[in-house]
């Protein structure tokens, strides 16, 4: 359903029904622009910090307009064993509903605006029909303004009629005023002499309405109505009503009233977004943090400073959200699916191992169909990001014992994934997690260079060309991060270029304390860093997840180790989803589902390694592949349970699966999970 601003408020009514009965709902973001400075390489940076990642959005994104939003709402109907949806396709955009409410300023992006043209987005219908809005402070401010003037009219200082600071008193006419005043005051003491009931002055300036609105409360105290009115073509000019007292009262109620109802719908799309927070329903997007941050920027406060202030909001405003990026990113998923942009997400969940989902559009409401994909119509595309996230949790439902076609958003399969933002081309951390502790990945393979402005990737290159493969991420024009293929290089270089004038060179623990260092200077609050910097004594190092050669002839600017201090040759781990752990890891579990009803209790399980799972030891490199359908090694497995085990790792070093074959296990392995895994599904 298409929603503007000609049939928003008929429409309110049927876009909050369609909220609260939903079982969840998915949402998308179509935007004016991506990134007011970087491009689109250094605003997603591989080695940022999910604070650096934020800091970033927040400064180069968020002056651009979120212009079109889209919300499809899906209701599973037990009797059909479908979904019923109900998409919506609002265009949204901030106009000014009078002279005291906010004139905003955003800007665009000239290749945004081309993709989106070239995609046939009708841009007339969101400078000429979108939906107005306020934040909740313009809300407040605006609102308290207006009990502001109905207290001055109280206490005397003015009516309904003739809002003026200084109308006890004759008002002062500029010379040059005098004989458009005087004629105006003519005009009205004619409407008095005859049987007219309504005077039109002409069109005039703000300052001359002032005059008039000042002159005609002093003079003419009593029998008549001003208002000033607006045309169709933004032209004011004040119109004069003669009155009796009883109608002068009625007349101030009614603007009164209209004055309420304007400011009202210039709440306007904010609304929708309050519905949707008010729900608490689970909100699914497509790599979704720029639609949270300008959402909640937009419609509702602006953005903190701080990341974890946002994320504080985020909770407060979204309680449950869950990224379908993220989710097919990540086991057991990932092995199956080689592209997780939304178009191929949508068509590869369309074929084996995974179902499509049966749906059904409700009566009144647009058909989208997805042969003639109608991507980059946001309201499409959080369709399409629904199906997407039904595909998913259903396959997720084949591993349970018995198997189960249907998985429920409510349902503990897919808690893991909720509150996990995907952060795009991070190597090292995949998600921003909005309730906890983000990831800190062991970052000591990495270098820190700053360099003369006309370097290139080219140069970097052969500065490092003796250590092998490496990795360049640029910071600004003049640094970058350069990683190295073994950690035990990054002292050498550190002290091969000791004396060196064109470059500097840190390592990544002296940059974190160097910025933490700057964020003390400033007063800002600050997070305490070990010695070692993002380390915790557990996590293997982060490696590359792409490397890059560079031939070793040319030795322009090239740093040499010393012979014999050369790493160990081990391969490092290229995975760069492996790297991770946290401290509060639990035991095994096993998963028990009751009958038909599809009530789940928890029982003793060996979940240890197992599914939504990456490893943290040094030998235990490799992903968790998707969970096997055999028993658990003491054969011992209920009916009605499901036990997911993980398999040997591929990665490590040679003879290490050998020797593990060779050892048993004494008790369950400390768990490390991606996500924690839930005790009761």
């Amino acid at each position: 359903m298409e929603v503007t601003r000609q049939n928003f408020k008929d429409t309110l009514k049927t876009v909050c029904s369609a909220i609260d009965e939903a079982d969840f709902l998915a949402i998308d973001g179509e935007f004016s622009g991506i990134s007011d400075g970087p491009n689109v390489s250094a605003l997603t940076n591989g080695l940022d910090t999910p604070e650096e990642r934020y800091a970033k959005l927040k400064k180069h994104s968020m002056d651009f307009l979120l212009f079109q939003f889209g919300l499809c709402t899906f209701k599973y109907d037990q009797e059909k064993s479908k979904y019923i949806i109900k998409p919506f396709n609002f265009y949204v955009f901030p106009k000014p509903f009078n002279r005291t409410s906010p004139d905003l300023k955003f800007i665009c992006q000239s290749s945004s605006i081309d993709f989106l043209a070239s995609q046939g987005f009708d841009f007339n219908k969101v400078f000429c029909n979108g939906i107005p809005y306020l934040n909740q402070e313009e809300e407040v401010q605006l609102r308290e303004q207006s009990e502001e003037r109905r207290n001055q009219q109280a206490n005397g200082v003015g009516t309904p009629s003739f809002i003026s600071p200084s109308s006890k008193g004759p008002a002062h006419v500029p010379e040059e005023h005098k004989d458009f005043i005087n004629r105006v005051i003519g005009k009205v003491e004619a409407l008095l002499a005859n049987s007219e009931k309504t005077l039109d002055l002409e069109p005039c300036t703000g300052f001359q309405r002032k005059l008039i609105y000042q002159t005609l409360n002093w003079k003419f105290s009593k029998g008549l109505h001003v208002e000033t009115v607006e045309t169709e073509k933004k032209e004011r000019y004040i119109q004069v009503i003669k009155v009796d007292d009883e109608e002068r009262k009625r007349r101030e109620q009614q603007k009164r009233e209209r004055e309420q109802e304007e400011l009202n719908d210039a709440v306007g799309f904010s609304r929708v977004v309050h519905a949707i927070s008010k729900s608490g329903k689970l909100v699914v997007g497509h790599n979704m943090l720029l639609d949270v941050m300008h959402t909640i920027h937009q419609f509702y406060c602006p953005l903190p400073e701080d990341l974890q202030d946002f994320k504080e909001v985020t909770m407060c405003v979204f309680p449950r959200l869950l990224d379908t990026k993220l989710m097919a990113s990540t086991q057991p998923f990932k092995e199956m699916i080689t592209n997780t942009s939304l178009a191929e997400l949508e068509k590869q969940v369309k074929e084996g191992p995974f179902t499509s989902p049966q749906v059904e559009t409700a009566e009144g409401f647009h058909s989208y169909d997805t042969a003639q994909e109608q991507l980059h119509e946001a309201g499409y595309d959080a369709y399409i990001t629904g199906l997407c996230f039904i595909s998913m949790a259903n396959y997720l439902g084949t591993f349970l014992t018995p198997p189960k076609a249907y998985i429920s958003a409510h349902s503990k399969v897919v808690e893991p994934f909720f509150n996990k933002l995907f952060l795009m081309r991070i190597i090292d951390i995949p998600y921003l997690n909005i309730t906890g502790p983000d990831l800190q990945p062991k970052r000591d393979h990495v270098l820190f260079v700053t360099f003369p402005k006309e370097w290139k990737t080219s140069d970097l290159y052969q500065l490092f060309s003796a250590f092998g493969n490496i990795q360049v991420s640029w910071l600004d024009d003049t640094s970058a991060f350069v990683s190295l293929s073994q950690t035990d290089q990054v002292q050498i270089a550190m002290n091969t270029s000791r004396y060196a004038e064109s470059y500097r060179i840190q390592t990544y623990a002296e940059y974190i304390k160097g910025k933490q260092q700057d964020k003390e200077k400033l007063g800002q609050t600050h997070k305490s860093w070990g010695g070692d910097g993002w380390m915790k004594p557990h996590y293997t190092s982060a490696s590359t997840a792409a490397t890059f050669a560079y031939h070793k002839g040319l030795r322009k600017r090239s740093i040499s180790p010393v012979e014999g201090e050369q790493g160990s040759g081990v391969p490092q781990i290229t995975d760069g989803w492996s790297q991770y752990s946290f401290p509060d890891g639990t035991g095994s579990k096993k998963i028990k589902i009751d009958d038909k009803s599809g009530h789940a209790e928890a029982i003793e399980s060996k979940t240890s390694e197992g599914w939504l799972k990456t490893a943290d030891a040094p030998d235990s490199a490799g992903s968790s592949p998707p969970p096997e359908d055999e028993a658990s090694p003491d054969g011992n497995d209920a009916e009605g349970t499901v036990t997911w085990q993980r398999a040997p790792a591929v990665h490590g070093r040679k003879g290490q699966k050998k020797r593990r074959k060779q050892q048993k296990p004494k008790g369950p392995e400390p768990t490390t999970s991606l996500f924690e895994v839930p005790e009761v599904w």
